[in-house]
């Protein structure tokens, strides 16, 4: 059993990550606290697709002296997804805090529940 948690450890880290972004997403109000849990998501999505393409004593898909075994090469297609992950994820965070920013130009707060209950006063 504790063999199998210490072979795994990397998932597991990224399993408890997720979580921990998860519940700052949900249960609190602050715009940034908000931003900074998607992103600590974002890391474990990528530790997640990163471990998963790592095979122990293989090496990257560089190929220098023509082409030789392919058994001894790891899978090059989770380091392009992370490479995507991580473009996507700063131009999501950028996008955020712009859009947080503008909130909080508008509204003189970074509450999202203070911000809904003057969008409400607004309508009526």
């Amino acid at each position: 059993m504790l063999e199998t948690i210490l072979q795994q450890r990397y998932m597991l880290v990224a399993v408890i990550l997720f979580t921990i972004g998860l519940c700052v997403l949900f249960l609190h109000p602050n715009l940034i606290k908000k931003i900074i849990g998607m992103d600590i998501m974002d890391a474990a999505i990528m530790l997640m697709l990163a471990t998963g393409g790592y095979v122990e004593g293989r090496k990257a898909p560089i190929i220098t002296d023509g082409v030789t075994e392919f058994t001894h090469y790891i899978n090059p297609v989770p380091s392009g997804l992370v490479l995507t992950g991580i473009v996507v994820s700063v131009s999501m965070t950028a996008f955020f805090l712009a859009l947080t920013q503008r909130l909080y130009a508008r509204y003189r707060t970074i509450n999202l529940d203070e911000i809904l209950i003057q969008a409400k006063k607004e309508v009526k």
